[in-house]
Parts: structure tokens; sequence; C-alpha cells
């Protein structure tokens, strides 16, 4: 009870730090978030200050119930609505038409904003003491592997943050699928927790390429989620291949994979992956911090299959090595 009642004094205090136009770290279901009011665009421009993120970069602004679109956004298609009931609170992002109140700072100047009520109890506690949209990406620096642990937060931010909402490991532990709703043709511009299939059972089809003019959403940079260790990605037929080229030049290495090979050299060290697609996105960055925490610069991955969440895994270990070219979805 003791806990419990610390817990919500923490959150009443976090929600008068937001409101006095500071940062609060918090936890959400897939990784922690650096919040800010989003209606102030002073308090949202301390978020690009503290992550080190370009200032055209849109934020995802957190929101307690799905009729709170309405404040923030116009001309709301009828499928939002639907997806909004099936999946929130949930891993799904939405990008909608803004409202003209919707500050530049948040949208990144754009005619769109993105938003998602989250499922994690500290999250929509947070969100109900505060009483108003928190604009928040992940709790790291810009570019860097997202936060799933309060731990992770301190370590990527130090300082800059005025309070941290520790909630636990994150479940999901990889950001949300943003679903583009601002045009006649939906779109997945990130893949996440929930699926295309989950998608397409309440929506019928949907666009999974990205478009062919480069778009602005959260996360979209081709190079993110990256560890300090360079990423290279392997299947089982050529990892050892990959492991023999990186090996001639005498760096520490690293293998990230569900299975140990027969013939992996004993410098090389194993991190081992879930064989479970399920908890794969759970184990992902986590994995990818105890690389840095282990000093590796290589880090070769055995690719997970492309089914359920493993394509959201996929798509951030693409990113995390800056392979540009693989960023499609078909």
């Amino acid at each position: 009870m003791k806990e419990q009642s610390t817990m919500l004094e923490a959150i009443t205090h976090a929600a008068n730090i937001l409101h006095s136009g500071k940062l609060v770290a918090f936890p959400t279901e897939t990784v922690y978030g650096l919040g800010a009011d989003a209606r102030n665009p002073q308090a949202v421009k301390r978020i690009f200050t503290a992550k080190g993120r370009p200032p055209n970069h849109p934020l995802i602004v957190h929101i307690a119930t799905a009729q709170q679109m309405n404040k923030w956004a116009q001309n709301i298609p009828d499928v939002a609505w639907k997806l909004a009931h099936a999946f929130w609170p949930g891993p799904l992002t939405l990008i909608l038409p803004r409202l003209s109140t919707v500050p530049d700072a948040v949208t990144g100047g754009l005619d769109t904003v993105a938003l998602r009520v989250p499922d994690h109890p500290v999250a929509l506690a947070l969100l109900s003491a505060f009483g108003s949209g928190i604009a928040a990406p992940s709790a790291n620096r810009y570019g860097r592997v997202s936060p799933t642990c309060a731990e992770d937060v301190r370590e990527e931010l130090k300082e800059s943050v005025d309070i941290i909402l520790d909630g636990g490991r994150c479940p999901v532990g990889i950001e949300s699928t943003i679903v583009d709703l601002s045009t006649k043709t939906p779109r997945i511009l990130r893949p996440g927790g929930i699926t295309l299939q989950m998608l397409e059972s309440v929506m019928g089809s949907l666009e999974t390429t990205l478009p062919s003019k480069p778009t602005q959403y959260p996360g979209g940079t081709p190079s993110h989620y990256a560890p300090k260790a360079r990423v290279v990605l392997a299947s089982p037929d050529n990892v050892l291949r990959h492991i023999e080229k990186w090996q001639q030049c005498e760096k520490k290495i690293g293998l990230l994979a569900t299975f140990l090979p027969d013939a992996l050299p004993k410098s090389i060290i194993w991190l081992p992956f879930s064989q479970e697609i399920e908890k794969q996105g759970y184990e992902l960055y986590h994995s990818l911090r105890e690389a840095d925490h282990l000093d590796l610069k290589i880090l070769i991955v055995i690719m997970p299959e492309d089914v359920g969440i493993g394509h959201a895994v996929r798509d951030r270990l693409f990113r995390a090595a800056n392979l540009n070219d693989t960023l499609k979805y078909n």
C-alpha cells in the first residue's frame, strides 16, 4: 500500500513538473518516453535540446483516451476511430490532419499530428493527472538505442530530465506501429507491436511501401536505434563467413543470435536472443545496450524471421545497421 501511495505521489509531482514546463521521463508499453507539455512550445523545445534531436522532426502526442483526438486533429476519418477502438490503449500511433492550435514545435511544421494512447498504468495515470497531451519521443539521445527501463534513461540523459518515473521494464520493448491516415491511402510508415495482419483485420488492406518522396514521421530517419558497435546483419547460412571477415580487423566482436553456432570462435561473445518471435521485441534493445556495456566494436546479428513482430524487429535492425535500401515493406 505504501509503495502504491509513493507512486501516486510521484505521478502527481511529475504532472506538476510538466505544468511548469519541465521534462518527465515515463514508461509506456513500448519504450520510455521523454515527455513535455505538448501545448507549451518552449517546453517541447527542451526535448530536442536534451536528445540532440533535429527541431523539424515531429513528435508523438500521448493522450489519455481516444475521445481526445478531437482536441488535436481534424477531419478524422472513420477508420481512425475503428483502429482506436481496436488497439488503444496500445502500441499504435495514428497520423492525422492537425488542428491549427497544435504547436509547430510538436509537428515539425507539418500539417499533421501523431497521436496515441499508451497501454501502461503509469503513463495513463500521468496523462490523467496532467489533464492534457504529452509530447514524448523515446528518452534517449537522438539516433541511439531506445530505453526500456529507468536505468537506461539515467544512463542516456543524466541531468537533462527533471524526473524519471520508474515503471519497470517495458513489456513490448520496441516503438509503436505508425499508420498515416492523413491522405486517401492509409499507409504503414513504421512497423511495431501492432502487426500488419492485426491492422488489416480491422481496416482491410493498406499500403505497406514507403512513399517515393521522403516523409517526415517520428523515428523515421534511415539510421536509428543504433548501438555504439557497428551492426552487421547475417543469416544462419553466412554468419560464420561474416565472423571470419570481421575477425581480421582484430576488434571485439559479439554475436546476437537465437542459437550458438557449433564453430563459433571462443573470442566471439554470444548474446542469446529468444527463439520465440513474440519475445524478440522485448529483448532487442536490452541486447543492443548490453553490446555497448561489453564495449563491442562489431555486433553481428542473425536476422529473425519476417513474421509477426519479427517484421518490426527486422526494421529496427536494418536501421541500426544503416541499410537504407532495405527499409521497404514489400
